[in-house]
């Protein structure tokens, strides 16, 4: 494992060179401010004064501590986010020896969630900060796993803390928490832990307004019904009625994530690991694809957890991470000025990638449809066979 780690860490080393148009733009402008008004204290600036950045406050405390390292700002940001890869993949490793106690596919797991592409591209190469609440959230589907609820929910908070795409994965604390493998007061660790990470704001002078609605600034930033993200709306060629159809798939998806939650919600399955894997895939996969606006970079969740899902389900699935993959990777390339294609065949290019992305979605379905109806047959008393490799239905934290 040690290898594994070095090679990984030496891989990402040699893209800290790349500039990316975020981190020119952005990343650098944000870190100058602060190194240049006084470290942490710039922090409060802000969510006050000036707003020169539209992050949360966590990361900018991040930011803020690098200032005070002797190391170059473009090679810091970066390392942040390779150390939260590093913490992505133990979590990955720890998921799958749920799965595969004493075995050694758990440091396959590991290995294939720190060699991702797009986990390597989106660190190392462009300088975004996605492992960071990816960290935080597959840690807590692993605690769902291990039927640890307030350490969870308090790292499902984390993970919101820095990123609004952590929200992709909530639809599974809903569905625990109906079916009670979760209970409901522990929940409000989620929203307890966001708000105790901007207590130190607060203290540099951050104004609570700004504080609370940073993430409804974000959300009406941008627009357009996607920003090269792989999703539905690579297949909507109107622009006359954008906000009526951003409106629209906003409901459609919440309707889709609430038929779906009270499908599980009366099969009353119990909620094993593999089930568990399921559900936090598939909603991180679903949501992004049915939501306007989105970027490339968010299936970034869906890019790691469809790799957990596979380890579980080998047989039937090893294909999903595969196609995730694929169309997420590749959606990066245009922003990291490296396109596949040109001029119009750019647009059929990401048609295309859209619907690599719709049949990983569907193989994620289809599976969670099979296995919730394997857990109804169970409890019928009915019998039925099904094919080898597939994993029969177990108990609640049994690792199947």
């Amino acid at each position: 494992m040690t290898g594994i780690i070095l090679a990984a860490v030496a891989v990402r080393a040699c893209k800290f060179d790349f500039e990316s148009t975020d981190y020119t733009v952005h990343l650098k402008h944000w870190y100058d401010y602060i190194h240049g008004h006084g470290g942490f204290s710039a922090v409060g600036d802000n969510f006050s004064t000036y707003n020169f950045s539209d992050y949360n406050a966590p990361y900018l405390y991040l930011l803020a501590a690098l200032t005070y390292l002797p190391v170059q700002a473009q090679a810091g940001i970066k390392l942040i986010s390779v150390i939260f890869d590093l913490l992505l993949a133990f979590f990955a490793y720890r998921m799958a020896s749920l799965r595969y106690p004493d075995s050694w596919q758990p440091v396959m797991a590991a290995a294939a969630v720190l060699f991702l592409p797009t986990v390597i591209m989106n660190g190392a190469l462009w300088g975004q900060s996605d492992s960071i609440y990816a960290a935080f959230a597959v840690g807590g589907v692993y605690l769902l796993m291990r039927d640890r609820p307030w350490m969870a929910c308090t790292f499902f908070g984390l993970a919101l803390a820095f990123k609004l795409q952590a929200v992709f994965i909530f639809p599974l604390l809903l569905v625990l928490a109906l079916l009670k493998r979760l209970p409901w007061q522990t929940l409000i660790a989620v929203p307890a832990t966001y708000l105790a990470l901007d207590i130190p704001a607060l203290l540099l002078g951050a104004s609570p307004e700004n504080l609370l609605t940073v993430y409804l600034r974000q959300t009406e930033s941008y627009q357009d019904l996607t920003l090269d993200a792989p999703s539905i709306y690579q297949w909507v060629t109107s622009s006359t009625h954008a906000d009526v159809l951003r409106t629209a798939g906003i409901l459609f998806t919440s309707a889709v994530l609430i038929a779906l939650i009270a499908l599980v919600a009366v099969n009353r399955a119990a909620l094993t690991n593999l089930r568990i894997a399921l559900l936090a895939a598939t909603s991180a996969v679903l949501v992004p694809f049915l939501l306007p606006s989105m970027h490339e970079r968010y299936f970034y969740l869906a890019d790691v957890l469809s790799v957990m899902v596979a380890f579980y389900l080998p047989r039937r699935l090893w294909y999903a991470p595969i196609a995730v993959q694929v169309s997420s990777a590749l959606s990066y390339l245009p922003f990291l000025g490296m396109p596949l294609f040109q001029g119009d065949a750019a647009s059929l290019e990401f048609k295309l990638l859209a619907g690599v992305m719709a049949l990983a979605l569907a193989a994620l379905l289809g599976a969670g449809f099979r296995e919730f109806r394997k857990a109804g047959i169970a409890q019928s008393g009915i019998q039925e066979s099904f094919p080898a490799g597939e994993p029969a239905p177990s108990a609640p934290g049994s690792g199947r």
